[in-house]
């Protein structure tokens, strides 16, 4: 196992996409000395368990650049880090049903078009065509965006760690955090199971767990776990390769491709926050309800297995990505709700110019923890 070093220029707690993706990009960067440290193994967390959709598909302008910006960033991982993601470029599709979700969407793709997305608005007739696994009966349009996908999250965090560890960093697995040292204003350590690291920089990317990491120096991250399950299929003879990430909007059914078969999942209203991720078959009939009324073709289709793991809600279901004004270098990124796995890229580099003082590509200033306080919260509309 890899030593707790003594002292570290930054600590970065969380081993999941966003926590590998900084340190890289710090270290990248000429950032001596990043530590990151995991409770358990890289990826063992919420990423292990994302269904691995990238998009920019949003409402909200930021997460449209933060999602655009990591598709590009993705579409050159490989190449840069020598780690094959998988990377399906089929494209998201959106199935609406309900004349208030179209309008929504149609603002939606005019946004992303100003911004560069190259969405659309499609009929009933071409979404059966993209994903003929469906049917349109009170189907009344559809968004679409060929540059969305779905990759492998693990390779992700495998390559950003690999990359992390060249320029220089140290990743420390096994190692969860008890406790962050403060003097004044100050942090003078973060304290460990297996030991103290004397640093004045600390990036919280605990995902689920960030609340606590957070309290740790004082810093309130209004975020809470709340389990999503999914399941996997048997192998469907003559699926098509290029089926896209089809999502029903009005129920939140979802899937796509997974090797030979599929990967399914949806919402669960009857959820409530919790850490618990042991999977259970209480969603089971309502996730047949809306395969019967969108997807019937999937009854058919026999369950070969599944996980379940845990979104990390905001309030707003949108990211809190900032620095503490309470405590000097409290870094943070974490809030994502299901959206932190395909930000990933650009999170680790707007978090990285935020500790080297730079302005990022993207400000990220309406995304700070204190805008709750401040009674502006930023909703995004197209949640999964």
């Amino acid at each position: 196992m890899t030593a707790v070093p003594a002292r570290a220029e930054v600590v970065v707690i969380g081993g999941g996409v966003i926590g590998t993706s900084i340190a890289c990009h710090l270290a990248r960067a000429g950032v001596p000395d990043v530590v990151l440290v995991e409770r358990d193994e890289l990826a063992s967390g919420s990423t292990a368990r994302a269904a691995g959709g990238v998009r920019a598909q949003f409402s909200d302008e930021l997460n449209i650049q933060l999602g655009a910006r990591s598709l590009e960033a993705f579409a050159r991982f490989e190449e840069e880090t020598g780690h094959d993601i998988g990377l399906h470029r089929v494209g998201y599709l959106f199935l609406l049903s309900r004349p208030e979700e179209v309008e929504a969407f149609e603002a939606g793709v005019r946004l992303q078009n100003a911004l560069g997305v190259p969405s659309r608005m499609t009929d009933p007739a071409e979404a059966r065509r993209l994903a003929p696994l469906i049917t349109t009966e009170g189907l009344l349009a559809a968004a679409f965006s060929p540059d969305d996908g779905h990759c492998t999250p693990e390779a992700v965090v495998a390559g950003y760690a690999t990359a992390a560890r060249r320029h220089g960093a140290t990743i420390v697995r096994h190692c969860e955090v008890t406790a962050v040292e403060t003097r004044g204003d100050d942090i003078t350590a973060v304290v460990t199971r297996r030991g103290r690291i004397a640093t004045s920089t600390v990036v919280c990317a605990a995902g689920a767990w960030s609340r606590a990491v957070g309290a740790m120096a004082g810093v309130d991250l209004p975020v809470e776990p709340l389990r999503r399950q999914t399941a996997v299929t048997e192998p469907i003879p003559g699926l098509p390769p290029d089926l896209p990430m089809t999502i029903d909007f009005t129920s939140s059914l979802y899937f796509h491709t997974e090797g030979p078969g599929l990967l399914v999942g949806m919402s669960d209203p009857d959820e409530r926050p919790g850490f618990a991720t042991e999977t259970h078959d209480r969603w089971i009939p309502r996730l047949y309800e809306a395969m019967e009324r969108r997807a019937p073709a999937l009854l058919d289709v026999r369950r070969t297995g599944g996980w379940a793991g845990l979104y990390e809600i905001t309030p707003d279901h949108n990211a809190l990505i900032g620095e503490a004004g309470q405590i000097s270098r409290f870094l943070y990124a974490t809030g994502f709700s299901g959206h932190g796995f395909l930000q990933g890229p650009a999170v680790g580099e707007v978090v990285r110019d935020l500790y080297l003082g730079h302005d990022p590509f993207v400000d990220v200033t309406p995304l700070r923890a204190e805008r709750f306080a401040a009674d502006a919260p930023r909703p995004e509309v197209n949640l999964v």
